[in-house]
């Protein structure tokens, strides 16, 4: 294409020729999504300039390509912002940049757009991490020797109790009793978190989602049975399948739906779905739904934060636990507002 774009030329204009074309191509390939806005009589239409830019507008990526090029039309000139849109994946964060220039006597902007959302989420997720193991190792320095002698202190007094006056002796076991049970429980409290900072690296295969669906349906269907309830799997298309640790995906799933079984305990006939399907772009979608009571607005935004829990004796490790094994499965997890009733958690891969 080169050759036929200079031939003819003297050796100087080939060379202006070949430098534009290979311009062009490193603007094409860019890793940052580039696009220009015409400003002629105000701001113009937005158009994508390289194939990253075209890849977040084509189907699958954003889902109102206008709602997005609104957004970019309304950015100030030299200034660096943090914009956000809609995505199949949810809410998107992007970095934003707008420089000003003429070309062929023709104002224009050219805006840069840099998606940051995986790797903004990458470092929460690193950042939690280390921050639990960090607690935990500390925590657990601290605690095992409290309940070690708990439970030594107890035998004693036990050993000792024919020489002590009843009353005191009484107290002093219900005293040691309520520390020692109150460590132990602790530890176990604990030691369920180093699972999030100790997560193994995942093994990825190639796995057919109808059957890790009946693997699942098997593990869990008896015990919404035994409650008069329901979960159902769908496939649309028997040929889905991906590249991720079984094991892993497995583990999220079940514990998506053990979230469901215990939001639609209320519930007059408890029921749950998991889904998949294609979606726009080729995404793998799986949606697991209940018809609980669903999470309010003003907790949506913490329910993935580890330690944190709107449940009575929850510990705040299921849904963290989900979004690390997903993440470390190179999927994204997030949670959506359901029709009807009930919680809908909405997987892509």
């Amino acid at each position: 294409a080169e050759r036929g774009a200079g031939a003819g030329l003297a050796p100087g204009q080939q060379s202006l020729v070949a430098n534009a074309l290979a311009l062009e191509a490193r603007l094409e390939h860019a890793p940052i999504a580039l696009f220009s806005i015409g400003l002629a009589g105000g701001p113009g239409p937005v158009a994508p300039l390289n194939a990253n830019a075209r890849r977040l507008v084509a189907p699958g990526r954003a889902s109102d390509a206008d709602a997005l090029y609104r957004q970019l039309g309304a950015q100030p000139i030299g200034r660096r912002s943090m914009i956000g849109f809609d995505s199949e994946r949810g809410v998107e964060r992007a970095l934003v940049s707008v420089s000003a220039l003429a070309l062929h006597g023709e104002a224009q902007r050219l805006v840069a757009l840099m998606p940051v959302e995986s790797e903004l989420e990458a470092e929460a997720l690193n950042a939690w991490r280390q921050l639990v193991h960090v607690l935990t190792h500390e925590i657990m320095n601290s605690l095992t020797p409290v309940a070690s002698l708990s439970h030594t202190a107890y035998e004693l007094l036990d050993e000792l109790r024919a020489a002590l006056p009843p009353e005191p002796a009484a107290d002093l076991f219900t005293a040691l009793d309520a520390i020692r049970r109150r460590a132990d429980s602790l530890v176990d409290f604990v030691g369920s978190y180093r699972s999030l900072s100790n997560l193994p690296p995942a093994r990825p295969e190639l796995v057919r989602v109808g059957e890790l669906f009946e693997r699942i349906n098997a593990l869990v269907a008896p015990v919404w049975r035994d409650r008069g309830g329901d979960v159902r799997f769908a496939l649309e298309g028997d040929a889905l399948e991906l590249m991720v640790d079984p094991g892993q995906l497995e583990q999220a799933l079940i514990n998506l739906l053990k979230n469901a079984f215990e939001a639609s305990a209320q519930a007059g006939a408890p029921q749950a779905q998991v889904s998949a399907r294609l979606g726009r772009g080729a995404r793998l979608r799986i949606e697991v739904g209940d018809n609980g009571a669903g999470v309010p607005d003003a907790l949506v935004a913490h329910i993935f934060t580890p330690f944190f829990t709107i449940k009575k004796q929850g510990g705040g490790i299921g849904l963290a636990m989900v979004r690390q094994l997903i993440h470390a499965n190179g999927g994204t997890v997030r949670y959506a507002k359901s029709l009807s009733a009930g919680a809908r958690f909405i997987i892509t891969f």
